[in-house]
């Protein structure tokens, strides 16, 4: 009796995961162009080497004067100033502000000597030689103040920050061109099987378009990393060995897609076997019970099942949280959250189970969610319409309509 036929405890999803995720690290940190950061990790603190704003300067199109000049100002009464110049943005003023006098000024110039307030050019007559000013300012009125919003020397954003289009102008406006990040690893996706095509090829009777394929590298995209897929492989020993070597010398992850059951052609087990670096487990879970990994040469490695939902939620629950830490992620795995179950749903009581399905949030909070298409793990119908996993864990059989169960939200990007 071979192995594969001696009875096994299977390895729960928890435990699988931290076997793959074993020896993982971020990937070493460079410099990138800050418009090619976006998603990625910081790998250091950053530091204000200038205060921001950088100096004293107007927030309101107006007037520079002394403030004490207008305190009688009114409609009934103005006060009339001299305006000794025009001051833009980018701009600076050699000339000095002095009692009796005014600056024209543009918002975001500098303010220049002498002048204690900028009144707004709504309360002037918009004069360019003399100004009529109809109300009072107060001292430090419409100034943005040197530091007033970071001071030099201060951590603008700290190491594990994942930065965003919201993040990048800050970098920039302290100086960076470039942000310290860790490196996006990565991923090569080998699809196996005398069965597949090119996505694109006319089918003939018993072939199939490789969505694994395309499905994958899609993925791992989204996740952050850069991916690839190989030719596709035939389920012959020496193809796979070419191809596995290949993608060895490029990559920081594998991913296989098939050939991991207990079949007659499973290439990828009876290759990788021979390593002896790979290990091969039956997980508790439904769908993607077969799974498959570690190392070629120095390489991480996924044998995930070609059956492409079980393909999908493998990615999602192994591989995801690969490449997240490579990219120097805080969190890697996406919690769960909870909802209420609009219909009821079977599952294998020994199996933790991952349903496709809808989320909805009422708009006072309230989230539902509701299987979608056949639960089947050859059925991309239901993986395509859905937006999140009902997980119903081991030891339960049934969830009834109006039960609040676990949900993974896969439109969440952040875990």
């Amino acid at each position: 009796m071979t192995s594969d036929h001696i009875p096994q405890r299977l390895r729960t999803v928890d435990e699988h995961q931290a076997f793959l995720l074993g020896g993982i690290v971020p990937l070493e940190a460079i410099e990138v162009p800050l418009l090619e950061s976006v998603g990625q990790v910081l790998a250091r603190d950053v530091v204000a080497p200038w205060p921001l704003p950088p100096f004293d300067n107007s927030s309101m199109d107006g007037y520079a004067v002394i403030a004490a000049d207008v305190a009688a100002a009114s409609a009934d009464t103005p006060v009339i100033l001299e305006v000794r110049g025009d001051l833009a943005a980018g701009g600076a003023s050699a000339s000095e502000v002095v009692p009796g006098t005014a600056l024209r000024i543009m918002t975001g110039a500098p303010m220049p000597a002498g002048a204690d307030a900028v009144i707004p050019v709504e309360a002037t007559d918009a004069g360019v030689g003399a100004v009529t000013i109809s109300a009072p300012v107060s001292v430090g009125a419409c100034i943005r103040r040197a530091g007033e919003d970071i001071a030099v020397g201060a951590v603008v954003l700290t190491a594990g920050t994942q930065l965003t289009e919201r993040s990048l102008p800050l970098l920039a406006a302290v100086g960076n061109a470039t942000a310290p990040v860790y490196r996006r690893p990565r991923v090569v996706v080998i699809s196996t099987g005398d069965e597949l095509v090119e996505p694109g090829t006319p089918l003939t009777h018993g072939l199939i378009s490789d969505s694994n394929g395309v499905m994958l590298v899609a993925c791992a995209r989204a996740a952050g990393a850069e991916a690839e897929r190989a030719p596709l492989v035939r389920d012959e020993g020496v193809e796979f060995r070419v191809a596995l070597a290949a993608a060895a010398a490029i990559a920081d992850i594998i991913v296989t897609s098939g050939g991991v059951s207990m079949g007659a052609y499973d290439t990828v087990k009876e290759v990788l076997r021979e390593s002896g670096t790979v290990d091969f487990a039956k997980v508790a879970m439904h769908p993607g019970m077969p799974q498959g990994g570690g190392r070629v040469g120095e390489i991480p490695i996924v044998t995930l099942p070609g059956n492409p939902v079980s393909s999908f939620i493998s990615f999602e629950l192994f591989v995801r949280p690969m490449i997240r830490l490579m990219m120097g992620h805080p969190d890697i795995v996406r919690t769960t959250e909870p909802a209420v179950c609009a219909e009821s749903l079977s599952s294998s009581a020994n199996k933790r189970q991952y349903a496709r399905a809808l989320l909805t949030v009422e708009v006072d909070g309230r989230r539902t969610v509701r299987p979608v298409g056949g639960q089947g793990s050859h059925m991309m119908g239901g993986l395509a319409q859905s937006d999140c996993l009902i997980v119903i864990p081991v030891g339960v059989d049934r969830i009834e309509a109006g039960q609040v169960v676990d949900v993974i939200d896969l439109m969440r990007e952040a875990p």
